[in-house]
């Protein structure tokens, strides 16, 4: 009795341990990061991407999205993702995104993202609808589909919930403003991240995730962002 009683409890234990992985609990030192890209040698895979404008904006929006050397003062030897727009909607969202594989299919995943952004606006400055650094809020998130550009009537939207404005979605979260510090007026590397929230994603049948970065805009005027580095760890 007393060995069937063990064996019995073995097979419990074992059940459980089974489900905390497939819940991605993992232990200490288990974090994996997903995506380490500090653009020295490429777009490393990201794309970019602009929505939340009418069609008939499209040609004054400016859109432009490059690999590019940093802006002075900052070290012009080293390369960034450069995403730049002219918020003529006053709700412009533009995003960089890239498919990670590899993962346990219909998984949850806890990310964190940790990002490094080449800004030059300042918390304390006014615009046109709002701060231009305040009023631009930096959103992270990661989907099992795609974010693509789809167009509803004669707006361009997209395909996943991103929320609008200050307030994140299903699929992405708010990791703050794009200010660079108090009577900033050129260029500084700040750092976001979500450290105490971890965001929760859930892969597709294939084991994929989509993770996107992008600000979601109420300033009506010219956004120009670097992103020099982007970090993503599973939890």
């Amino acid at each position: 009795m007393k060995r069937v009683t063990i064996q019995l409890f073995a097979l419990v234990a074992l059940a459980f341990t089974a489900c905390q992985k497939d819940q991605i609990v993992p232990g200490p030192g288990e974090n994996k990061v997903l995506i380490n890209s500090d653009f020295s040698a490429g777009t490393d895979g990201w794309t970019g991407d602009f929505t939340d404008y009418d069609v008939q904006q499209e040609s004054i929006m400016d859109f432009s999205f490059r690999h590019e050397a940093l802006p002075a003062p900052l070290n012009t030897s080293e390369k960034a993702l450069k995403i730049s727009g002219s918020n003529r909607s006053d709700d412009m969202f533009m995003f960089v995104k890239r498919k990670v594989t590899g993962l346990k299919a219909n998984t949850e995943y806890r990310l964190q993202f940790d990002l490094e952004i080449a800004s030059q606006y300042a918390d304390n400055s006014v615009g046109i609808g709002g701060s231009p650094a305040l009023a631009v809020y930096l959103k992270a998130g990661a989907s099992a589909t795609e974010p693509v550009k789809v167009k509803k009537g004669t707006y361009y939207d997209i395909s996943i919930d991103k929320g609008n404005q200050s307030s994140g979605g299903k699929d992405a979260m708010l990791l703050g403003h794009v200010g660079a510090g108090d009577d900033v007026n050129q260029y500084k590397l700040i750092q976001r991240s979500n450290k105490e929230q971890p965001f929760t994603a859930k892969t597709n049948d294939k084991g994929e995730l989509w993770v996107i970065i992008g600000t979601d805009s109420g300033f009506e005027g010219i956004t120009t962002l670097y992103y020099n580095k982007i970090k993503v760890t599973a939890l």
